[in-house]
């Protein structure tokens, strides 16, 4: 299995596959988009002057996994930081170390680029996830997140 950094702004395969990958996690949604609409958000994501990122995990030319950020600024963090959007595992897929390689590869990146800090959020249920994260040196937050469509 390859874990690499989709550099910007990605190819025409790249963007179709990592947003059928995607999909799979926004057919949870009550209201996914669709997948031409999802594919339009991925090629905006790779643009070179927006402030987000993909690393996928490929395994026999397939992809696999797939772990989504944006940069920001923390005034707490003194600095740039990372806001992780997504880590996403196919589902025949996981249970193998792919998730945790993944997010290891990303940690690896956001070190060498000087971040100081990066931040997500999982359920409350997802004892799974949790333990992942709390492995890696995660630790609990305590806050509410807000959130309103515009």
């Amino acid at each position: 299995m390859k874990i690499y950094h989709v550099q910007k702004p990605g190819t025409d395969d790249e963007i179709s596959r990592i947003s059928a990958l995607m999909m799979e996690q926004m057919e949870q949604l009550s209201d996914p988009p669709a997948l031409e609409d999802l594919e339009q958000t991925v090629r905006t994501a790779l643009r070179q002057e927006c402030a987000s990122e993909f690393f996928v995990a490929v395994r026999k030319d397939e992809f696999v996994g797939c772990a989504f950020l944006n940069k920001g600024v923390g005034l707490d963090k003194g600095g740039y930081y990372i806001w992780l959007n997504d880590l996403y595992v196919r589902k025949a897929d996981r249970q193998q170390g792919i998730a945790r390689k993944l997010l290891l590869r990303v940690l690896q990146w956001a070190e060498a680029e000087n971040f100081k800090g990066i931040e997500l959020e999982t359920g409350m249920n997802n004892e799974a996830t949790k333990r992942l994260y709390n492995s890696l040196g995660f630790y609990d937050i305590i806050s509410k997140r807000y959130g309103r469509t515009l």
